[in-house]
């Protein structure tokens, strides 16, 4: 029943509505110019059905219980992220919108061990924010604005529990100046900072989480390590390591990416420095 919705929501939202069609055409083109009109064509509507998906999987997950959510997102090697709780460590969790991660923020906290904390971007709508927050916590997940996240880190990290936070960092920064400018996907992109500048401050490891899509509606999470000793390392190399990465995740199914969003927005400011990647990292510190 799911996947006939999906469907009839895919030809609405694709050939009636033209949702995005336009934003969506450009990034892919600016993404993968060495593409032809025809393969970029094929990753859109590829993209257009599993956008879909995304959202009656949402609504799904807005009710579904924990056993139902595992039996659709599945961690395969959970004991990478449960050995740093039995450490008493916390652990910075950092991904993309790619693939479902409506999942992972509601599962977070049953999955693992650790407490988990999603930060995140509030939504503008108060009233529709209020309602998908309490959903989404309703097995324990702690929802913290992005704005709040200093208060809240400090407090866990006074009180010595051990946390599981989990970050998104692929999002369009609301401040430029003091976002990682690099270029990515051909173009000059900022991204958030504050997932390596957290894991500094307080010395935690950083995992990097991929989301495979196994078929339409099932899901597996694999953990990467990171950063083990973020402390150690100078700066900018924890979010240099991401980058490469989620770009390696995308390129090896682009159509599980978020491409109707304007990340490409912003303009680095004069003076802003563009940052080279450095590929190929090892994930060990």
């Amino acid at each position: 029943m799911k996947l006939f919705l999906s469907d009839i929501l895919f030809f609405l939202a694709y050939h009636v509505v033209r949702y995005r069609r336009k934003v969506t055409r450009d990034n892919l083109s600016q993404a993968y110019p060495a593409l032809d009109n025809k393969q970029r064509h094929h990753i859109e509507k590829a993209y257009y059905r599993h956008m879909c998906d995304l959202i009656i999987e949402g609504i799904h997950n807005l009710y579904a219980r924990p056993q139902n959510i595992m039996k659709h997102y599945r961690f395969v090697n959970r004991q990478l992220v449960n050995q740093y709780y039995e450490q008493g460590q916390s652990v910075v969790l950092m991904s993309s919108h790619y693939n479902n991660w409506e999942y992972m923020i509601t599962s977070l906290n049953f999955q693992l061990m650790h407490h988990g904390v999603g930060v995140g971007k509030p939504l503008q709508d108060k009233a529709v924010a209020g309602y998908i927050t309490r959903r989404r916590a309703r097995f324990g997940t702690e929802i913290v604005d992005q704005t709040n996240v200093r208060q809240t880190m400090e407090y866990y990290h006074q009180h010595r529990v051990p946390i599981a936070y989990m970050m998104l960092s692929d999002q369009s920064p609301n401040d430029v100046h003091k976002s990682f400018w690099t270029m990515f996907m051909n173009q000059e992109t900022p991204f958030l900072y504050g997932a390596e500048y957290f894991a500094r401050k307080y010395d935690m490891p950083v995992i990097y989480y991929d989301v495979t899509k196994v078929r339409r509606g099932y899901y597996e999470v694999r953990f990467t390590p990171l950063c083990d000793k973020p402390s150690r390392v100078p700066q900018y190399t924890i979010t240099s390591r991401y980058i490469s990465m989620l770009k390696e995740t995308i390129d090896k199914q682009p159509e599980y990416w978020l491409w109707s969003h304007r990340r490409w927005k912003r303009t680095r400011p004069e003076g802003m420095e563009l940052k080279q990647l450095t590929l190929n990292l090892p994930t060990a510190s």
